[in-house]
């Protein structure tokens, strides 16, 4: 049977998974719920390898190949079916999602063999698992955006794992809300595409929008094209943590490890980018979009990297990392070549998987600490772990030959040779000289430098292979996963540009780039050269503050307090938003909707009413008292009333003016 005539089984054994474990494995022991979550996801990412294998053995493997299975929704002339779709793209996000989600599954039987509510731990990663997948086997919008809300749904779920602890359930929450935020607009986006072409099937929305007859919007013309491609951005925005939607993956480190793994590194922060390059057909329509989606990445990229200057919880440096490397993707959407910003999100997947489930290692060794400032010396104690994570910090510094190095090589080169593109290029590459400082000081801190820890509270000890083979397996991911692009260095083919080509030929044949393209022989090995010297520069910095000059970084911080401080409490945007728009609204629901709405006037009157039957009949209940004495003279008034209206009633009768006569 043919995989790739039955797609709908990749996703399909995830969500399997989840329903067995989470109906039936709170009764199991873990090593029932361990097969039955591994076996969902080791034989998806099976049934994905042999999808993948199916369609690059086509004879014609540069045709997309779409699946209809039924129609979903009819209205009108409306038509929504279950269609999935495998094209090069697909094939990229298809094999990080499942590869690398196993990955991290086989680590969670390690992490979490302790914790409670181990079977829906599994259940919900399982269910993320199958949600992710959809979403990038959507052949339109619609179901694409099941799988866009599903991973919301689960990310919710997961990163408030722990319930009981307060600060999980609001980062749970916070996640909920900020990305109901993001895709109010993307549905709108949806609403718009649907009313300029008849249909949301990606086939149909992206052959009639390469039509000549939809023209290209310039800078600041607010066309059709520019603002569904800014609303479905704003969708983007949300998920996948960029300014000014960012505020919840920080604090989504509330979540066990291995969640802010799958969902910070492989999966569902990636879904926003790979919405833009999956529309990049829209985009490259409209120039103020594509600007938009450069400044908006690269001022994230940047802001994000400074504030994981100051950091001192583990995983929260990776945190603001993920949002600053999202930055970066979305830079190479913005400038147009899109190809290096996948390229960079596969690449990404790699390291900063391995970054935070090596963290999780460090965290597990340390009974549960994550303040840097509390570790040390651990380089001996866990060599594995210090190892790959030396790999993986080596691979997001730009490191000659590890995976990190081309990806953003390629993403600066992009900027750099687009017109205007000198100023993000230049903040690209400050960003590149903080990502390497920033890192280099995560590992000095925890691995380096003098113990701070009382080893008699603290059993430092490695983690179980459970745990450190996937760590292994990533490092490699991490030191070879961007050889695709090694030839190019050299005058020869650009392997994984040139596999996603089908894909993107028609976005990035623009002027941009064409120069790029033309550029990239002679600007290649100089711009790369720069990179490399700029994160020898940032490693040189952290090694002298944090292994020559241990006490200096505290003395920087005293010297320059007030910027120190606004870092560390990271530029106060929290607390910016809790004073605009959350207090503002807690006091509107709270004194207006609630007290007056709702306690006064609604149920102010549905109580008045019972309150008022209730008071009329308790006084005419005193009417009933059983004494013969006060009926006789009930029954005498009730007499003289009957006898007064019927002698009084001619005279009023007579005193009634008639119709029509007066005036």
């Amino acid at each position: 049977m043919p995989i790739l005539d039955h797609l709908w089984i990749i996703p399909l054994l995830p969500l399997l998974g989840s329903a067995i474990n989470g109906l039936l494995g709170g009764k199991w022991p873990h090593n029932i719920v361990n097969s039955v979550a591994l076996g969902a996801t080791g034989l998806s990412f099976a049934c994905a390898l042999e999808a993948v294998r199916e369609f690059v053995s086509e004879p014609n493997h540069q045709a997309l190949v779409h699946r209809h299975f039924f129609d979903w929704i009819s209205a009108g002339t409306f038509t929504a079916g279950f269609d999935l779709q495998m094209d090069q793209l697909t094939v990229v996000m298809l094999l990080v999602v499942t590869g690398v989600g196993f990955l991290i599954h086989i680590y969670s039987t390690g992490y979490m063999a302790h914790e409670g509510g181990y079977y829906r731990f599994f259940s919900y990663l399982n269910l993320f698992m199958f949600f992710m997948l959809i979403l990038v086997l959507a052949a339109n919008y619609v179901l694409l955006f099941v799988g866009w809300e599903g991973v919301g749904l689960c990310s919710y779920l997961l990163i408030g794992f722990y319930f009981l602890k307060k600060s999980a359930a609001d980062a749970g929450k916070k996640a909920f809300i900020v990305n109901r935020i993001g895709d109010f607009g993307f549905m709108l986006g949806m609403f718009l595409l649907f009313r300029a072409f008849g249909s949301l099937d990606f086939t149909t929305v992206f052959q009639k929008a390469a039509d000549p007859s939809w023209a290209h919007e310039p800078w600041g013309q607010f066309g059709t094209m520019t603002v569904a491609c800014l609303l479905l951005f704003m969708g983007a925005t949300g998920k996948s943590a960029q300014l000014p939607l960012y505020v919840w993956l920080p604090d989504a480190m509330e979540g066990p490890t291995p969640v802010s793994a799958l969902i910070h590194a492989a999966t569902m922060v990636t879904a926003g980018v790979y919405v833009v390059a999956r529309s990049h057909i829209l985009f490259v329509h409209s120039e103020t979009a594509m600007v938009v989606v450069a400044v908006v990445g690269c001022a994230t990229a940047f802001f994000a990297a400074t504030i994981g200057l100051v950091q001192t919880d583990i995983k929260k440096v990776l945190a603001y990392s993920t949002v600053s490397q999202l930055g970066y993707m979305f830079l190479a959407c913005g400038v147009g070549v899109f190809s290096a910003g996948i390229f960079h999100l596969m690449t990404h997947a790699f390291f900063k998987a391995l970054l935070f489930l090596a963290a999780g290692s460090v965290i597990h060794a340390m009974g549960g600490e994550q303040d840097m400032r509390h570790m040390g010396g651990l380089s001996k104690k866990i060599k594995y772990t210090y190892w790959t994570m030396l790999m993986a910090t080596l691979a997001i510094s730009g490191a000659p030959l590890f995976a990190g190095f081309f990806s953003k090589d390629q993403i600066l080169l992009g900027a750099y040779t687009i017109e205007g593109g000198k100023p993000l290029y230049a903040i690209g590459l400050l960003t590149a000289l903080l990502t390497a400082f920033y890192m280099f000081r995560l590992i000095f801190l925890t691995f380096h430098g003098q113990q701070r820890y009382d080893e008699h509270h603290v059993h430092v000890h490695e983690s179980p292979w459970s745990m450190l083979g996937p760590l292994v397996i990533l490092a490699v991911l991490s030191i070879f996963g961007g050889w695709l692009a090694l030839p190019a260095f050299w005058g020869g083919p650009d392997y994984f540009a040139n596999f996603l080509a089908p894909v993107f030929s028609g976005g990035e044949a623009s002027a941009a780039a064409a120069a790029s393209e033309a550029a990239a022989h002679s600007l290649e090995l100089p711009l790369a050269g720069v990179a490399v010297f700029t994160a020898l520069l940032g490693f040189a910095v952290a090694f002298w503050l944090y292994i020559r000059q241990p006490g200096k970084p505290e003395a920087i911080a005293k010297s320059v307090g007030g910027l120190y401080t606004t870092l560390l409490n990271k530029y106060y945007v929290d607390e910016l938003y809790a004073a605009v728009i959350v207090k503002p609204l807690l006091w509107l629901s709270t004194e207006v909707l609630w007290k007056i709405v709702d306690v006064a006037g609604i149920d102010g009157t549905v109580n008045g009413i019972a309150h008022g039957t209730t008071s009329l009949g308790d006084t005419v209940r005193h009417t009933q008292s059983g004494n013969t004495r006060s009926y006789a003279v009930w029954v005498v008034i009730g007499a003289l009333v009957i006898l007064a209206v019927i002698f009084l009633w001619p005279y009023w009768s007579a005193a009634r003016p008639v119709a029509g006569m007066v005036r």
